[in-house]
């Protein structure tokens, strides 16, 4: 990833809804949009579920849906054959594939596939051994911090850095879907860079753009924001995920702010140079002035162009001799002054 452009990803996660074909479709329009990764989830129900009686309430085609955590993340499951073959379509359409897998086997297989990134869900932040697979998978790696404490996140640093991790990436979450806008709090992107000297980005679940514009003016590195075909498909994310119209205004966005940041040193940019001239002031004759007459401040008036001398030197002109003849207008210059 080049640090100075932001990683837009499309977190597809399980708005596929367990169909590969739909997932495809999905790659592709994620590409369109101008997108440079896609995420999956990797997961396998049984390594996070056990108690099939868990249920879990959301909002699916405008209505509120109650059912098992079991059924619904098994209906949604990806295995090993699906997941290559969508990394391998990814590929083809020169986007990042990465996903999210749920232990030290997941992460071993998404290194088969050739990935160069992993990352872990909020959820298994504590998920201590996951981490230190990832670090030692060679794979760039991302640790989402939803619903973490500092100190949270500290063990999970230490954790992957203690395991000969050296390439982390953190993505400050707010895990709540949709992110309420006073939830946001993008300023905690710059403190857990500062807090643990790693870059940091967003994993957006608001609703918009403009946390993930705001974001980026923030120093983030990485966007990763929910990403559906239609937000009218049954599942738990599609409401509040982006469509193909919104995420394609969003990496618009992202690469027009991008270009606005610019550095920091401060100073005429190049077009502001050629306008220096036309816009600025300078020291001009307020009448027509004879040579060998001495300047007085009432001889001198600030007027465009400003390719004179600047109002900086009014007190040094004041008491000068002319050595010709100035029109009225006229900007003044070091050789209208006698020796």
């Amino acid at each position: 990833m080049n640090a100075q452009r932001c990683l837009v990803a499309a977190e597809i996660g399980i708005n596929h809804n367990g169909d590969p074909a739909l997932a495809r479709r999905m790659i592709d329009a994620a590409a369109e949009t101008g997108a440079d990764a896609v995420k999956f989830q990797s997961y396998r129900t049984h390594e996070f579920l056990a108690d099939r009686a868990l249920t879990y309430t959301y909002t699916s085609q405008g209505r509120a849906v109650t059912e098992s955590q079991w059924d619904l993340f098994s209906r949604c499951e990806l295995g090993p054959a699906a997941l290559a073959e969508l990394c391998a379509h990814a590929r083809a359409r020169g986007v990042l594939f990465f996903a999210t897998p749920t232990s030290p086997r997941g992460v071993d297989e998404l290194a088969a596939l050739g990935c160069e990134l992993v990352k872990n869900g909020s959820d298994c932040l504590g998920n201590l051994p996951l981490v230190r697979a990832m670090a030692h998978s060679g794979m760039r790696t991302v640790l989402s911090t939803g619903m973490a404490t500092l100190a949270e996140i500290d063990e999970a640093v230490r954790a992957y850095r203690g395991a000969g991790g050296t390439q982390l990436l953190l993505l400050h979450c707010t895990s709540s879907y949709p992110t309420p806008d006073a939830e946001v709090n993008l300023r905690r992107i710059p403190a857990l860079a500062a807090a643990f000297g790693a870059p940091c980005g967003l994993s957006d679940h608001s609703a918009g753009i403009s946390a993930a514009l705001g974001a980026v003016a923030l120093g983030a590195c990485m966007i990763e924001k929910h990403f559906t075909l239609d937000r009218a498909l049954p599942g738990p994310d599609q409401h509040f995920s982006s469509d193909p119209r919104e995420f394609a205004e969003l990496v618009r966005g992202v690469r027009a702010l991008e270009r606005q940041l610019g550095d920091s040193a401060v100073g005429p940019t190049a077009s502001e140079l050629v306008a220096r001239d036309a816009f600025r002031l300078s020291c001009v004759a307020a009448g027509e002035l004879r040579a060998g007459a001495r300047l007085a401040a009432r001889d001198l008036l600030l007027r465009r162009p400003g390719n004179g001398l600047p109002p900086s030197a009014l007190d040094f002109l004041i008491g000068k001799r002319l050595s010709r003849d100035v029109r009225a207008g006229e900007p003044l210059s070091l050789e209208h002054l006698a020796a």
